[in-house]
């Protein structure tokens, strides 16, 4: 039998943003490193924050990928014409990139 995979809208931590997610992790990791908290305490929040860690790591990746998106598609549209540039022959510092 196949694993069921939860959907999205059944684990809250795909909808926070970024910055929730790293606040949230912030705070879970201050509570595990100054509270005296049982052990299965500490092991939940350590879940929790792989999670919230997995999330982050996520969105930056489509961050990257979106910033990568954008700056080939400037390359490809941004040409400096010949006569801005000079002679092509020559030694110019003039370049985008």
């Amino acid at each position: 039998m196949p694993s069921r995979r939860k959907s999205d809208t059944s684990n809250p931590i795909t909808g926070l943003s970024f910055e929730d997610a790293m606040a949230e992790l912030e705070n879970i990791v201050e509570e595990m490193e100054g509270e005296q908290l049982p052990l299965e305490e500490l092991i939940a929040r350590y879940e929790n924050g792989a999670r919230l860690l997995k999330h982050c790591d996520s969105v930056l990746t489509g961050a990257r990928k979106r910033v990568e998106l954008i700056t080939l598609a400037e390359r490809e549209t941004v040409k400096i014409p010949e006569s801005e540039t000079g002679n092509p022959d020559e030694d110019n510092d003039n370049t985008l990139f």
